[in-house]
């Protein structure tokens, strides 16, 4: 792969001894592009508070506003005031680039059928990677017209909308939960209720309970089998504008929990609570079961960093921790194994392999497997880690560098997908350690 020129990298300063402070992470980005979705088909208007300035963020409002709604953007991007189409999507025709963001890809493409007109969504050559083919599918059972026009069944897509007619429709879990919410989003809107028949395992099973919740706050309503097997999606109850706060990202705590854990320190988020709506508060769990101490208040969540040993543990409800808790185990006694994770394959690189090759830089042993990886630790030294314009693979390798002298992050710009300020935040933080 091409080298990422030397001004684009950082290099890590390992830390004299135990990260403790407090902190508050940037709005959620799993929220954020599913309050704007919802807020965008409401009646009347909405305001998103606490949402995320990223580029995830900013595809998605981009998006939105080609398609005809209007979004105004105040107080640093973190305020955003959208007015509600009602379900009438105003523009007849729209060519949405979305970059490499997957929800925008997906939950766009869903929205889009709900119009009048042809759409075609794209993104960059890793998005034309990416597959899609199953929300097509599961779309078509619906009566839409629409093809992903890539190889593989990847992007572009190009939808011929002339409204979504509605039904009974299956879609595969064990891909992207992103597809299922997606759908979810837009089927308030169809002209019959829909029922989703989810074949398979379902994966990241607490985003698509985060959708719902959403949808349930903008006056949507969608029940779920406990199984996630079957989810009915009433078309009498549609959105309304409302103010609504977006929780700090969960994703990106897990960085600064991971710092207390790795370094003997004390870390609070604040914000974040045992009911949260992200499940990747359940990170702390795995930190938990690796030895550290995590304390839940009403408004915040603190990890207190101890002697940690490895953990056998299924990450499929959170797997956008993996990377992170991939970091972790360099500094554990014995092996971690994280398991039911094969999805994360097709996510913004191919997260398994490219986090086995970079810990081995680092000196671990790290064996891959279809479905996840296992770490087992070595003596750790310095090296260059590539980043594979994953914002996931900067955030976390960075943390190897508070313990590790010579670690330098390749590509520090690719963390402006969802947490443009992290490594700021992060000295920030480290800054008294």
């Amino acid at each position: 792969m091409s080298r990422v020129p030397e001004t684009d990298a950082i290099e890590m300063t390992p830390v004299a001894g135990p990260v403790k402070g407090s902190i508050r992470p940037p709005g959620s980005k799993s929220i954020t592009n599913r309050a704007l979705i919802c807020a965008a088909l409401a009646e009347g208007s909405s305001t998103l508070r606490g949402a995320l300035e990223s580029e995830d963020t900013q595809v998605m409002i981009a998006a939105l506003k080609q398609l005809g709604i209007g979004v105004e953007v105040s107080d640093r991007g973190r305020t955003l005031r959208v007015n509600g189409c009602g379900g009438k999507i105003p523009a007849k025709a729209a060519e949405l680039f979305v970059a490499n963001s997957g929800t925008s890809m997906r939950f766009l493409t869903a929205m889009a059928t709900i119009g009048q007109g042809v759409y075609k969504l794209d993104g960059i050559a890793r998005m034309r990677e990416r597959p899609i083919g199953d929300l097509v599918d599961s779309l078509r059972q619906l009566g839409v017209q629409l093809e992903a026009a890539g190889a593989n069944h990847c992007p572009p897509v190009v939808v011929n909308a002339a409204g979504l007619p509605g039904g009974v429709t299956s879609i595969r879990g064990d891909v992207s939960s992103q597809f299922l919410s997606g759908l979810l989003m837009a089927a308030p809107y169809a002209q019959q209720s829909i029922t989703l028949n989810v074949s398979g395992t379902l994966v990241s099973i607490p985003y698509v309970d985060m959708t719902i919740k959403v949808m349930e706050s903008f006056g949507g309503q969608a029940t779920a089998a406990p199984d996630h097997s079957r989810i009915e999606v009433s078309n009498a109850k549609r959105y309304r504008g409302l103010d609504y706060a977006i929780e700090p990202d969960a994703s990106a705590a897990s960085y600064f929990f991971a710092g207390a854990a790795i370094t003997g320190g004390r870390v609070t988020v604040e914000g974040l609570s045992r009911k949260s709506l992200q499940g990747d508060v359940e990170f702390c769990d795995c930190l938990a079961q690796m030895g550290a101490s995590v304390e839940y208040g009403p408004d915040s969540i603190t990890v207190q960093g101890s002697k940690l040993h490895g953990i056998d543990v299924d990450m499929n409800g959170i797997s956008d921790t993996v990377q992170t808790l991939s970091v972790v185990a360099l500094f554990a006694e014995g092996p971690t194994r994280m398991r039911n994770v094969a999805h994360i394959r097709h996510k913004e690189t191919d997260r398994i392999g490219a986090t086995a090759c970079e810990l081995r830089k680092l000196g671990a042993n790290a064996n891959e497997y279809d479905d996840g990886l296992e770490v087992i630790p070595g003596p750790l030294h310095g090296a260059a880690i590539d980043t594979y314009n994953d914002h996931r693979m900067a955030m976390s390798f960075a943390l190897a560098g508070l313990r590790i002298p010579g670690v330098t992050i390749r590509d520090r710009a690719c963390t402006s997908k969802t947490y443009p300020d992290y490594f700021e935040d992060l000295a920030r933080l480290i800054a008294g350690a």
